[in-house]
């Protein structure tokens, strides 16, 4: 059979690293997949085929196992063709197709209305999840694909993937310490949902200076001679922070983007430990640190497992410099996350950041018995995603997010600054509550307001938000 680019250069990836048979198995998935969706086209005009090979060439760039490869090109037959699971099982093994059913949609069933059915799907994913981590890698290679094309949807549709891959994907990719495909999904998720604003932030960082290019080579050559001077093995990448990273601290800290200084984040990746606190202290001398600026990760993990040392340094430019140390091992654990274990066989199964990823999943199933409806369950898994962030509803359905611990004067805030200055009580859940009440995931709150009534300086104690 005379296989089309994208098909070939999937093959390619997969002899790197699979056995010829398990390669095959692939293009046999390709020729069933080929001709389930035949006649089949994405919203682009292209053939829909070519969107699960290339779902399956983002997870053939990690180095996934064979039968997340095949899942991956196979992952939308049952849903959208005559391919039935069973099929499937026949075909491949039950294991290709326990993971095909966890990324299936619901779409046959009957919801009330689309956010519960996009709830119920979502529940699903995450109970398939808790048995298998491949599902998300799947999902979240879809969803990435998705992103990476969604220039041929409506702007409304755009709008709302993109909210959904914000609210939702790129932070369950953080959960997992898969942060390559986190940071890709907060970019494309950015520019989709607020492009004036993305647009607006990349002008004026493209802008602040014609040296970035200049500066970031000066640092990591500087870097390199002093380190290389001090025996330590190790190499430095330079690059410019994200525009989401950019967006996200000015909307956390209230901060204009004259406001934001570090604009240049640089990595040092180590042999060993030692050698990361050795590296510390050359950068450390290099470069004056900024106070309460350092914080060690490599003693205390993230979560997620994350390990790193991280230090904002000022550079002979005047910009602050952001410097991440870490072994190669703690690199790959933060690029690849939970996949980590599986692209390299010495690593054992029960690796530290899988264990803590099925750990989180084990507990979120736990809250889907308790759950009623899918709605509440999605509730409750965004409260999982975002441990430091309380969400409220408007009396219209409006999502409103603010900081853990946040009150009802906050939320008059996030309203409108006139909402908030003239606030005289809330509402919650249509009960009367002052104006301090700490709120609470899930609650429907309304502020009455009185033109008469001005900001008081007690206010101050009742928000934990800046306005």
């Amino acid at each position: 059979m005379s296989y089309p680019a994208p098909v070939r250069e999937l093959r390619r990836l997969l002899n790197t690293y699979l056995e010829p048979e398990h390669v095959a198995t692939a293009l046999r998935a390709f020729e069933l997949g080929e001709q389930a969706h035949r006649g089949q086209t994405r919203q682009s005009g292209e053939e829909y085929i070519l969107h699960p090979v290339a779902v399956a060439s983002i997870l053939a760039g990690m180095r996934m196992d064979h039968q997340t490869i095949t899942a991956a090109i196979l992952h939308d037959t049952v849903e959208d063709t005559e391919i039935s699971l069973d099929d499937l099982k026949n075909e491949f093994g039950s294991q290709v197709a326990r993971l095909v059913d966890g990324v299936t949609k619901l779409d046959k069933m009957k919801f009330r209305t689309r956010q519960e059915a996009d709830a119920e799907s979502f529940r699903k994913l995450l109970l398939a999840m808790s048995r298998d981590l491949r599902v998300i890698f799947i999902k979240l290679a879809d969803r990435l694909h998705n992103m990476r094309t969604i220039g041929a949807m409506s702007v409304v549709a755009r709008r709302r993937i993109s909210s959904e891959t914000l609210e939702i994907y790129a932070p369950i990719a953080d959960r997992l310490g898969m942060n390559a495909l986190k940071h890709e999904l907060e970019e494309l998720g950015l520019a989709n949902l607020f492009p004036h604003r993305y647009r607006v932030i990349e002008r004026s960082a493209r802008s602040r200076t014609r040296d970035r290019k200049q500066i970031v080579d000066s640092v990591t050559e500087s870097l390199k001679k002093r380190l290389n001077e001090a025996g330590i093995p190790c190499r430095v990448e330079g690059r410019e922070k994200s525009i989401y990273s950019i967006y996200h601290k000015m909307r956390e800290k209230s901060l204009s983007f004259r406001e934001v200084y570090d604009l240049y984040a640089f990595r040092i990746i180590t042999h060993s430990e030692s050698h990361c606190y050795q590296a510390l202290g050359v950068a450390h001398s290099l470069y004056k640190p900024r106070p309460r600026s350092f914080k060690d990760y490599i003693a205390l993990p993230k979560p997620n497992g994350y390990q790193s040392l991280h230090t904002v340094l000022t550079s002979p430019y005047n910009v602050p410099i952001e410097i991440q140390i870490r072994t190669e091992e703690m690199d790959m654990v933060a690029e690849k996350g939970a996949a980590a274990h599986w692209l390299y066989k010495a690593a054992p199964p029960d690796a530290s950041t899988a264990v803590r990823a099925r750990d989180w999943l084990l507990k979120l199933v736990e809250s889907q018995s308790r759950a009623k409806e899918s709605l509440d369950f999605i509730d409750t898994a965004k409260a999982e995603l975002f441990p430091d962030e309380v969400f409220v509803f408007t009396p219209r359905g409006k999502i409103i997010d603010l900081k853990a611990e946040s009150t009802a004067l906050d939320f008059a805030y996030a309203i409108h600054t006139d909402v908030g200055n003239h606030a005289r009580r809330a509402l919650i859940d249509n009960k009367p509550a002052p104006l301090n009440t700490v709120l609470e995931n899930g609650q429907t709150v309304q502020i009455d307001t009185d033109p008469s009534i001005k900001p008081r300086p007690e206010w101050l104690e009742s928000a934990v938000t800046a306005k």
